[in-house]
């Protein structure tokens, strides 16, 4: 398969695969922002519109702001995707909720977690097939978190990888093209919580991962554990913040966010971490690049 972009532009092609409006700002943002500005052409795809997510900042806790949640956040959206310089695409699945309770409710009937797996599964093969990635990312089987629409996204997200170069799936969805590269994205790994705990400490600064990693349990294994791709992409880390910020229902600017300050995190941890798990190119572990392997075409100046 030629590598390089069809239409003969610069650059390759990435795709994220997200649950929600606010996770593609929350989960490898930085690394998003970098390949963005570095020419690349990268698409954020949302299967949902987020409609059951509770506003967690007290200062959007407004009336109006609840009256129509879902506008609310396609803006809040739109304005992460224009700071981080990204295309994006809504799937258009309903936010399914976070079921709580012992014992736990049922799912809405229509929700994103009970979509037919293969309706779903054709809705993000279309996407793939019009965009073309030469790079895919998403969530692990557990869905970073056990989110049931996380959960969802990753197991469309495989099946679409899988099946977008085969001609005989899903022909009604476009010429078939195959993604080269398949990845989770781990960003919430203990011994990355575990750094930063120290340093704040360490510089005489409150941390905000004490009862976090004092509660984590012994049986959970750390998902930085399967981690083989680092991308270095700490000079992205405000562009990250500031498309964080623009999900103002979701994301207090006062939360522990933004706790720690650039400096530390620079130093301490300056990469966005991800596991390769399919590949169709020549790329040995460990990497510092998602589109290592690739052959690299010529990237448009300044």
């Amino acid at each position: 398969m030629n590598q390089a972009r069809p239409d003969g532009a610069p650059g390759f092609r990435l795709m994220t695969v997200h649950a929600h409006p606010d996770d593609e700002s929350s989960k490898g943002a930085a690394t998003t922002a970098r390949y963005a500005a570095e020419g690349h052409e990268v698409m954020v795809v949302t299967c949902t519109g987020g409609e059951r997510g509770s506003i967690l900042n007290p200062a959007m806790d407004r009336p109006e702001v609840k009256a129509d949640i879902p506008a609310v956040r396609r803006a809040e959206m739109a304005r992460a995707a224009e700071i981080l310089g990204v295309r994006h695409r809504w799937l258009g699945f309903v936010d399914s909720g976070l079921p709580e309770g012992d014992p736990k409710p049922p799912l809405p009937e229509g929700c994103f977690a009970l979509a037919d797996l293969e309706e779903a599964t054709a809705a993000l093969v279309t996407v793939v097939r019009e965009f073309r990635p030469h790079v895919v990312v998403t969530y692990d089987e557990n869905g970073g978190y056990p989110h049931p629409d996380h959960i969802r996204c990753h197991e469309i997200s495989v099946a679409a990888f899988d099946a977008a170069g085969d001609p005989d799936r899903f022909s009604e969805a476009g010429d078939p093209w195959q993604p080269l590269k398949l990845y989770y994205s781990h960003g919430f790994s203990k011994a990355r919580l575990v750094a930063f705990h120290e340093a704040l400490l360490s510089h005489g600064l409150e941390s905000p991962y004490e009862e976090w990693l004092a509660n984590w349990p012994e049986e959970r294994q750390d998902p930085g554990l399967r981690v083989t791709t680092r991308v270095r992409c700490d000079e992205w880390f405000s562009v990250r913040d500031e498309a964080l910020k623009a999900h103002a229902t979701q994301i207090d600017p006062t939360s522990r966010w933004f706790f720690v300050p650039h400096e530390i995190q620079r130093k301490v941890w300056p990469t966005e971490d991800y596991e390769l798990v399919r590949s169709l190119v020549d790329s040995s572990p460990p990497e510092d690049d998602l589109f290592a392997g690739l052959v690299q075409p010529a990237l448009r100046a300044g």
